[in-house]
């Protein structure tokens, strides 16, 4: 299942750390576009790929299914790709724009994230190749899932500057309270929380939350069954 073309004026949602199958559905459910599986072995949301093989494959073309990873070894990434139990993998640790071209050049679909922290990191994004980038606070011991926002100003002037070029995925720090004003101020193509729909436990989701989050996230009410059929690539 993929994403692309989008014509609705709401970023798609991403809800990222997943750990539970029953919550993966009820997520699902309550209609988010993508649902992220942290495979990095160091994550607090870290799960093995044989346990969440399962339910990942009973939510295929249901939802977006992301795979996220760190420096992770390319010949894994392929097999999982290869697996279609995900159908993306997101980059989240150090690679290098050669790396994420090498992999692109496979015909695997992956983006990278990129730890943002002033307008100079900007640049970084011009050296990535692919349609797709994920900006999230910088954190360089933590690669992703710290809660942390950076400066939402950062995220416009890249969505701008590079609108003809990249969709923009806007992460770190979202939560049901700030992601209406997060996507009013900078207009990204999607938007990624972990952190900002638990209450304590990580890998484990607030329902309640989540909710929250979906139906602040689209104030124009579009309904899922209106967002049928776009597709992210």
């Amino acid at each position: 299942m993929n994403f692309s073309n989008c014509q609705n004026s709401t970023a798609l949602v991403k809800i990222c750390g997943i750990t539970q199958s029953e919550q993966a559905h009820q997520i699902v459910e309550l209609g988010a576009d993508a649902i992220g599986i942290n495979f990095w072995p160091k994550s607090k949301r870290f799960i093995e790929f044989d346990d969440a093989q399962v339910w990942l494959d009973e939510l295929s073309n249901k939802v977006i299914r992301i795979g996220v990873f760190v420096n992770a070894d390319h010949d894994l990434i392929a097999r999982m790709l290869e697996s279609s139990t995900i159908d993306y993998a997101q980059l989240h640790g150090d690679e290098s724009p050669e790396e994420v071209d090498s992999l692109l050049q496979k015909g695997l679909p992956v983006y990278k994230a990129l730890g943002i922290k002033d307008t100079a990191d900007l640049d970084k994004i011009d050296r990535y190749p692919g349609e797709f980038i994920l900006l999230d606070a910088y954190a360089p011991s933590e690669y992703g899932g710290t809660g942390k926002a950076f400066d939402w100003n950062l995220g416009r002037l890249a969505v701008e500057r590079f609108a003809d070029q990249k969709k923009i995925i806007l992460a770190g720090g979202l939560t049901p309270d700030n992601v209406a004003e997060a996507i009013q101020q900078v207009r990204p193509f999607a938007i990624d929380t972990a952190s900002g729909v638990e209450s304590g436990t990580p890998g484990i989701k607030d329902l309640d939350k989540v909710r929250q989050f979906i139906n602040a996230a689209r104030e124009d009410n579009h309904s899922r069954a209106e967002r049928t059929g776009i597709k992210w690539r």
